[in-house]
């Protein structure tokens, strides 16, 4: 059992007050943090280690790679509270300046690996997801269950070449596509032009920082999209900004699995997600999950999992 004393003695170091701040904004790898630190990894891991023994800290394990994150017990809440209540500003400390700018290239290394492969790999796009579940039976699986209420106003956000606006915007009231490659986005307007569709608007921008306005969408749709995010719980929490009071969320990605090959055949910084996972997500955000649904086929599992609005404002999550 951890004692008060262990948990001031893991704060009693400069370095481990900088890991759990970066570790509140985003999940990192030992290699990344010594990155960001400018340290070595054996010592950077033996910091990890002082900090997931009080409890400050917790280790998770996707295949070959563990992932660090900050520790979901009530030490490390508590710690998180009294930091967060202390006046203190922040922007005088060079270390936290400095952490912050290192940080921001740690994300942009990151965005710029799957950025290259979407770059390369944007022409045959849906050919390519259609290998681990036949597309046909997700999206008959997407339609069922959006069917019990309209779909109103529908953000599709990473929309790629557009495929689920051509197949819901029917659907919709009117429907917002997002992507941050500007390749896809060509080729989702070639397509819907010839569609015969009329109610759709795409737009270029980062799933972390959306610039649509809070609380207008019905539906919001994140389809095969978060296995490459390295936040995406950011991105999740930008999804449900969007919502307004009642509307749903739609997410569909792989659930867990062991295929570390598609970290770099594909760019997958993620290796699927539980169901307790999402679950986690969904409440931190003021969402119900009202439906899970699991499709096999081929190398991977593809789940479905539907959330409704519940809450008047999202709450903070760390991704």
């Amino acid at each position: 059992m951890v004692k008060p004393l262990d948990v001031f003695r893991a704060l009693a170091d400069p370095t481990r007050l900088r890991i759990m701040a970066l570790l509140r904004a985003m999940e990192l790898a030992v290699g990344e943090l010594a990155q960001v630190l400018g340290q070595s990894q054996p010592r950077v891991s033996r910091h990890v280690k002082i900090l997931c023994d009080a409890g400050l800290a917790r280790r998770r394990k996707e295949g070959s790679w563990v992932f660090l994150v900050p520790g979901d017990g009530p030490n490390a809440q508590a710690v998180f509270d009294a930091i967060d209540g202390l006046n203190g500003e922040s922007g005088g400390d060079h270390w936290a300046v400095a952490d912050a700018a290192k940080l921001t290239a740690v994300r942009a290394d990151r965005v710029a690996a799957a950025e290259a492969y979407f770059a390369a790999h944007a022409a045959n796009w849906d050919a390519m997801r259609s290998l681990y579940v036949a597309e046909a039976q997700v999206e008959a699986a997407m339609r069922a269950l959006l069917s019990a209420q309209p779909l109103g106003q529908m953000v599709d956000i990473g929309t790629g070449t557009g495929r689920m606006i051509e197949m819901l915007g029917g659907l919709a009231n009117r429907v917002i596509g997002v992507d941050r490659s500007p390749e896809m986005l060509r080729l989702a307007r070639a397509k819907l032009s010839e569609s015969g569709l009329r109610n759709w608007e795409l737009t270029q921008g980062d799933i972390a920082t959306l610039t649509l306005p809070s609380g207008g969408a019905d539906t919001v749709l994140v389809h095969q999209v978060l296995h490459y995010l390295p936040a995406p719980g950011v991105a999740l929490a930008e999804a449900a900004r969007l919502l307004r009071p009642g509307g749903r969320l739609l997410v569909v990605d792989f659930a867990p699995h062991d295929h570390e090959e598609l970290r770099l055949q594909d760019a997958h910084a993620r290796l699927g997600f539980s169901d307790d996972q999402m679950r986690q997500w969904y409440q931190s955000l003021g969402l119900a999950m009202t439906a899970i649904e699991q499709l096999e086929g081929g190398a991977l599992t593809v789940k479905l999992w539907l959330g409704t609005r519940t809450a008047a404002s999202p709450l903070k999550v760390v991704a």
